[in-house]
């Protein structure tokens, strides 16, 4: 069990570079949509000019074209996550063994006389990648071929000879291995893959008939497996692949509710935006939830200690409303009220059925400046981003209440309510910056994590130090929060630290100092 734990832990963190890389593409899109929009021109006479309209259309057009090439990203991203050392290799290994998967496929397919004509390829389940005709696969290639890279990437790239062989050591010998492992997974997929999308079209269907009852769910399984790291495994299925919908938008096909909708948005001919935004509404929580539930936390503080509070709460309902990014806040009341964070999940899925229900079709996934930028270029049609702003301030009313009523009812000790003889500690990102010096801090973590000898891999992925360590009983968690760690969680061998928006300083320090 904890093996499993470990390995679906160090896929998911595999999984946030690519992803990561996703919005940015959104935001350029976005921008490209501000420029080449016609509709504002009415309102702001230059963007009417024909270079400007151009270089809209030339920054939008040139950004979708990576949604076309998705499973590539992913293909060679996931080894970079997983890999272990020397991750530059790693992608390169990835990139290899995703160009000799899909030819592999085609020949497969070409031998068997499956190949369809052009103007059948949607029909046969077919698509091109790279200018090779496979099967639709989506960005499951990329995630398939990019996690047996990784994996065999660690497993061989130690691999030493000696002599005349000694050229083939390391990531080379890993090439050996891969080239005819991804020669036989062209092949094995070809024959085995329209099972596989028959399986994944019934899932998808399922959960679409499921309707608001399914958009509730995914919304509270996505924020209730945030402690755990592995709510990237709930959502990216339903951004990046079939599950989150297909669509031919402009003449291509795109599958994923965030490659949907990115297409849209540059897509003039598009007068609404999909359904399927709905699946990447989980803005819900981050721009009117919890900054609603940190009002509570303020509000329901002791006289004494709503400074304090304040410190660490407006910092962090900032962050989250902002740019949607939510662990500080969430990380400030869930290890002293864990029901507090059940309650934050439920609503968070509530708050998406309520979009579901209402027809609400904005692009909220992350906070304001995303929300801004995205939609309202688009308008009111196309993007009727208000009703959006109606049903989160409806939830943060209802955060607030709820939130109020449950820290007094049962005397939760939430920032600002602790015990006398407790601290209201305060690790905001510009206290950690006014420190100005970062002499000592990587001594500090890796002691705090069980020396050199305990640490075997260290990353971290947007807010969190992600470490594995030989022996995750010797973690000394009082001395990690001293370096500002909002919270310590233990999942088999890995560790994960919380430090927030900064944490890349932290992994650097730690590198800095092994």
């Amino acid at each position: 069990m904890k093996s499993a734990v470990n390995a679906l832990q160090n896929f998911g963190k595999s999984l946030y570079g690519p992803v990561l890389i996703l919005p940015i593409v959104g935001l350029f899109i976005a921008f490209g949509n501000v420029l080449g929009n016609g509709n504002l021109a009415e309102y702001l006479p230059f963007l009417g000019h024909s270079s400007i309209q151009h270089t809209g259309v030339l920054i939008s057009k040139s950004a979708v074209s990576v949604l076309s090439n998705l499973a590539l990203v992913f293909g060679v991203g996931i080894p970079i996550g997983l890999a272990a050392k020397d991750k530059g290799y790693a992608a390169l290994i990835g990139l290899v063994t995703f160009i000799v998967f899909i030819n592999a496929m085609n020949v497969t397919l070409q031998l068997q006389g499956e190949l369809a004509p052009v103007d059948q390829m949607r029909a046969a389940g077919q698509s091109m990648v790279l200018g090779v005709q496979v099967l639709e696969m989506g960005v499951f290639a990329g995630i398939l071929t990019g996690a047996l890279s990784g994996y065999l990437y660690n497993r061989y790239s130690g691999v030493q000879f000696s002599g005349a062989m000694a050229i083939y050591s390391g990531h080379c010998f890993v090439a050996i291995i891969m080239l005819p492992v991804s020669m036989l997974l062209g092949v094995v997929m070809s024959e085995l893959w329209p099972f596989d999308q028959h399986g994944i079209s019934a899932l998808a269907l399922a959960i679409k008939g499921a309707g608001a009852f399914g958009v509730a769910i995914y919304g509270f399984l996505e924020r209730i497996l945030v402690p755990t790291g592995l709510h990237h495994l709930v959502y990216t299925p339903f951004l990046y692949t079939e599950l989150g919908g297909t669509a031919d938008v402009c003449g291509s096909v795109y599958q994923g509710a965030r490659n949907i909708y990115f297409a849209e948005m540059a897509c003039p001919s598009v007068h609404q935006l999909s359904s399927t935004v709905v699946w990447d509404a989980r803005g819900i929580s981050k721009m009117f939830g919890l900054p609603a539930a940190a009002l509570a936390m303020y509000m329901t503080a002791k006289p004494q200690r709503k400074a304090a509070a304040k410190a660490i709460l407006i910092p962090a309902a900032l962050t989250s409303m902002l740019v949607g990014v939510t662990e500080p806040l969430e990380f400030s009341f869930l290890f002293v009220a864990p029901l507090l964070f059940g309650v934050h999940a439920v609503l968070t899925g509530i708050g998406m059925m309520l979009f579901y229900l209402l027809g609400v079709h904005a692009i909220g996934a992350n906070g304001i400046i995303d929300f801004i930028l995205y939609n309202l270029p688009l308008g009111t049609e196309k993007s009727n981003w208000p009703m959006y702003i109606a049903v989160g301030l409806t939830m943060s009313v209802i955060y607030f209440l709820v939130f109020r009523f449950l820290i007094r009812r049962f005397d939760m000790k939430t920032p600002g309510r602790e015990s006398d003889d407790q601290e209201t500690k305060l690790y905001s990102k510009q206290e950690y910056q006014a420190k100005g010096s970062n002499d000592g801090l990587g001594e500090a973590i890796v002691e705090g994590l069980g020396g050199r000898a305990n640490i075997e891999v260290v990353d971290n992925c947007y807010t969190r130090l992600r470490v594995t360590v030989r022996d995750v009983s010797v973690i000394d968690e009082p001395r990690l929060k001293s370096t500002g760690a909002k919270g310590v969680i233990k999942q088999g061998n890995n560790v994960q630290v919380v430090y927030g928006l900064h944490v890349k300083k932290m992994r650097e320090a730690v590198e800095t100092f092994l």
